[in-house]
């Protein structure tokens, strides 16, 4: 399939490569198809890639592993909502990423990850019951992390 991408210009996308979100996510239920994308230009720079919609051609979220920022997530997740993906065989786990104007106010949600079941390619957004902050502040972690890449050269 041939999306015209807002960020990515136009794009060819397998079907083995799209992530159906049954239930679609938090906010845009009606979308449920997205591909999991980066910017061959710049590289995987700090783990972050965009989840792209299929439906909706103009609209891409920034997402990370949540453990590149935060070591120690680990949400408790409703069994039920696991079902919808079949399980939780071999799974990725991403959280949005906001960046605003003033880049020092990145921030991820840890309170609605995304959960994919790799091998099903289906996936869902959950809301999280334990204190997990809707924005967790990344900018330091993120330029540490570049600092110390730049350290090993």
């Amino acid at each position: 399939m041939v999306i015209n991408t807002r960020i990515f210009g136009e794009v060819t996308i397998s079907d083995d490569k799209l992530i159906h979100f049954p239930l679609g996510i938090v906010g845009f239920p009606e979308l449920k198809d997205f591909a999991l994308m980066h910017d061959s230009e710049s590289g995987n720079q700090g783990g972050i890639r965009w989840m792209q919609s299929v439906q909706e051609p103009n609209f891409a979220m920034p997402v990370i592993d949540p453990l590149a920022v935060k070591a120690d997530y680990n949400p408790q997740v409703d069994d039920d909502l696991l079902k919808t993906i079949d399980g939780l065989d071999d799974v990725l786990v991403l959280v949005t990423i906001t960046v605003p104007s003033d880049l020092t106010k990145m921030s991820v949600n840890l309170k609605a990850p995304m959960i994919i079941n790799v091998e099903a390619r289906k996936a869902c957004q959950v809301i999280i019951d334990q204190d997990f902050p809707v924005k967790y502040y990344i900018y330091d972690i993120l330029n540490g992390k570049k600092n110390e890449g730049k350290a090993g050269e």
